[in-house]
């Protein structure tokens, strides 16, 4: 499915179940079809599941406008308004997560239920104050450490059906890098800290043991911050949580749903 956003780009959707709405956002370079074991699990147990494709990625529309966090975030908010979703669950990996803190940074989360945050450290940099950045990235390497390849994101093959429909959906519309590299700076910029401190909604952090990009300490450290923060570390799994140990996620997954 289609809509079209308020500066006019047309971003693809999926709109699945009935129940209490579950809205998904992808990482950086990837598509909502990374979400495919997931999908039927959370419909089975009685979720309806919305899953977005950011712009520029996936199959929604490539374009030089809006590449920034907060854009992200609008077209997010405007999607939840058309479908008229009460009291959404916001789930995200990677860039997608760090969307939701843009979300909730310009609308609050008053409207969420709760927020879950698959693999994101909340500020990419490293600095003396927070060691949980993207590998060891520093201000002094700020940007051009991001022109570079970002290297494997996995630490193990993902599911080989998750892998067939990806790579169908890459071979129909390639990720542009080049294209997005605004947003990849505007997203390592961030820091979010400051917003995961006074999320009032149960907020989940769900990361990956052997992740190539984030140091998985950083997930209990985060937690720590939030009122209703909690962590699980998902052991043999990289960034792609989701995809890689899709069952030991889905159990933490539907474990923290069944608490709301």
């Amino acid at each position: 499915m289609h809509f079209i956003t308020s500066d006019h780009v047309q971003l693809d959707y999926t709109d699945q179940g009935s129940g209490q709405p579950i809205v998904i956002l992808t990482g950086f370079g990837g598509s909502k079809d990374i979400w495919h074991a997931q999908i039927p699990v959370l419909v089975q147990a009685g979720y309806r599941v919305i899953n977005l494709d950011g712009r520029c990625q996936g199959l929604s529309e490539h374009t030089v406008k809006g590449l920034r966090m907060s854009r992200r975030a609008v077209d997010a908010h405007e999607l939840i308004e058309k479908l008229q979703l009460k009291q959404p669950i916001l789930l995200g990996n990677s860039m997608g997560a760090a969307t939701w803190f843009a979300y909730v940074s310009l609308y609050g989360d008053t409207g969420i239920k709760a927020l879950i945050d698959v693999d994101q450290s909340p500020k990419m940099i490293n600095t003396p104050d927070w060691p949980y950045g993207f590998k060891s990235v520093q201000w002094v390497d700020f940007p051009d450490y991001f022109r570079m390849p970002l290297g494997h994101s996995t630490f193990k093959h993902i599911d080989d059906d998750t892998y067939a429909r990806v790579t169908a959906v890459e071979e129909q519309a390639p990720f542009d890098g080049k294209l997005m590299f605004p947003l990849l700076v505007n997203h390592a910029v961030q820091d979010w800290r400051d917003i995961i401190r006074q999320l009032t909604v149960p907020f989940l952090i769900i990361a990956g043991e052997k992740s190539p990009f984030f140091d998985s300490d950083f997930a209990s450290v985060t937690a720590k911050m939030a009122p209703l923060g909690q962590s699980v570390v998902v052991p043999d799994a990289g960034h792609i949580v989701m995809a890689e140990q899709s069952a030991a996620f889905n159990e933490a997954l539907l474990a923290f749903l069944k608490t709301l």
